[in-house]
């Protein structure tokens, strides 16, 4: 479930020129040292001078190529999320008509599959989901943006009830499927089987209706 919003999209992420000046095996090897940081410490407890040991750059030069760790974050972010932002269109132009539900089911099983080539890709994501620095929940904010304008669309469309409150619906199965993967990353089936139960419980609803 990890997107950006349109705005987001629309905004570059740019490290220095220093660092657009750099080969670009020193630049991926950066890229790579970062999301492996990123990928097993949370953003607060991931460290610059494990990043800059495995790229095999000074810490000095780090600092001309970045203004700190946020950016780098950013960057990381930004081009891992690009991908994700690819599936979601690929998802929304195969069906248009896709309800809120379905492009999530639909974009969680692109986004697995993409993790088996890269799998620090979502472990970052959901580390992300478990810092809760001021810095890492405004950027948690943003990526759900996407799902709540997709309630909100589903809502006029008469889809889901209008008094429904999109971001709380969106957060639920955000959790959700973050304790989920926690518990069954392995069995990415299982995983997947749950996030459908769990759809279909919000969707229907769990109180009876007593009719005197």
């Amino acid at each position: 479930m990890t997107t950006r919003s349109q705005q987001e999209e629309d905004k570059q992420i740019v490290p220095t020129n220093t660092f657009h000046n750099l080969s670009d095996d020193k630049k991926r090897r950066i890229f790579d040292a970062a999301l492996q940081e990123f990928s097993v410490r949370t953003f607060s407890q991931a460290s610059i001078n494990h990043i800059v040991k495995s790229a095999g750059i000074p810490k000095g030069s780090f600092y001309q190529y970045f203004d700190g760790k946020e950016d780098l974050y950013l960057y990381v972010r930004d081009v891992a999320s690009r991908e994700a932002i690819d599936v979601l269109k690929r998802v929304r132009e195969i069906d248009p008509q896709a309800d809120v539900f379905d492009v999530i089911i639909r974009t969680t099983e692109d986004f697995l599959e993409q993790g088996e080539a890269r799998q620090e890709y979502i472990e970052a994501t959901m580390l992300a989901q478990l810092d809760n620095s001021d810095f890492i929940m405004k950027q948690r904010g943003s990526s759900t943006q996407t799902f709540i304008e997709l309630v909100e669309r589903d809502k006029k469309r008469g889809l889901i009830k209008p008094e429904v409150d999109s971001e709380i619906v969106v957060r639920m199965l955000s959790s959700f499927s973050l304790n989920e993967y926690f518990k069954n990353s392995r069995d990415k089936q299982r995983y997947l089987d749950r996030l459908r139960a769990a759809i279909q419980i919000i969707k229907a609803g769990v109180a009876v209706t007593i009719v005197d």
